[in-house]
């Protein structure tokens, strides 16, 4: 068995016939499919007990989110590569046999995002790996794009965690999802630990991933998303990045709060964004901090040209989608 794909559930019974009969017509049949369920109150636990008692479940006594869920699933595992996926999804055919092709390229890969397609717009992109900015933004690579586009294997910054292959050994090396984040973000958080470790984040544009999405949040939008979000985007920064480096990117960092506080201000979640941030100051000196080392400073320096890099492919990016619009 080379493969054990984790699906976290809470409340999600709705999805799990659609996802498991996805997975059931895989022309790679060696893998094992492991539910943990965050103590659903949606009768998701019956449902599997009686419709799939061959899978295995891990019944989990509350709701401890996304993070825990998951490491609880790779922990339980015994196999060389974890596909975590998200139960709001249905996946292509080939979809466990191209992330198995693509992580198996090197052994510097950490991990390989598929690509998310809209499902209910299946000719836009959902997502096409996760980039990330000087301005603290993680950016949703492809989000809107017609899904003609990113066909390249290519790399990424991080692979987003809703539907993609990770290899197992290197979590003991690097540490597991952050708990503390709950749900948003982990999956930017440890990607970036794992090239603070030398190790790539890559892309495989075969690999085609049916996304509904925001399946267990219920919304694009909402105050419980937002304040964690940004209190979480405070913490990736403060763990992820050295001393100097964040005194480095403080202004970008701070142009980039302001404008999303701004924008959720807008939209109607400005208090929420406000509290979230809030709790992060207050809180971030309490998360575990990503101890320097100076053979790593190489990595670092390539961590902060993409970061830049990425910035300005963004503002082109947002660029081109207004004239688009226009």
């Amino acid at each position: 068995m080379k493969v054990t794909i984790v699906i976290p559930n809470y409340n999600g019974k709705h999805f799990m016939e659609p996802c498991l009969s996805s997975l059931s017509k895989q022309t790679y049949k060696n893998f094992h499919i492991l539910v943990v369920d965050n103590a659903s109150s949606d009768g998701s636990i019956e449902y599997m007990e009686e419709n799939y008692p061959d899978i295995e479940l891990i019944k989990l006594q509350k709701n401890y989110g996304f993070s825990k869920a998951v490491n609880i699933g790779i922990q339980h595992s015994r196999t060389p590569y974890v596909i975590l996926l998200n139960n709001d999804t249905t996946v292509d055919t080939r979809y466990v046999e191209e992330m198995v092709k693509a992580i198996e390229k090197s052994p510097k890969i950490f991990s390989v995002s598929s690509k998310m397609i809209q499902m209910y717009h299946p000719e836009l992109i959902d997502s096409a790996g996760d980039l990330y900015t000087l301005l603290g933004w993680g950016v949703c690579r492809g989000c809107g794009r017609p899904v003609s586009n990113y066909t390249k294997y290519d790399e990424i910054f991080t692979a987003c965690a809703g539907a993609a292959i990770y290899r197992r050994s290197v979590f003991d090396e690097i540490g597991y999802f952050d708990e503390n984040h709950f749900a948003y973000l982990e999956d930017i958080d440890i990607g970036y630990r794992a090239r603070i470790y030398g190790y790539y984040n890559m892309y495989c544009p075969t690999a085609l991933v049916y996304h509904v999405g925001s399946g267990t949040s219920g919304s694009k939008y909402n105050s419980f998303k937002v304040k964690l979000a940004a209190r979480n985007n405070l913490y990736l920064n403060y763990k992820n990045m050295p001393a100097l480096q964040l005194i480095l990117n403080f202004i970008p960092l701070a142009i980039g709060y302001f404008v999303k506080y701004l924008f959720f201000c807008k939209i109607g979640f400005g208090k929420d964004y406000k509290e979230g941030f809030i709790e992060g100051l207050q809180t971030a000196k309490l998360q575990k901090k990503v101890k320097f080392q100076f053979k790593h400073l190489g990595n670092y320096l390539v961590i902060e040209i993409d970061l830049i890099k990425y910035t300005f492919d963004y503002i082109k990016d947002w660029f081109s989608r207004k004239l688009f619009k226009k």
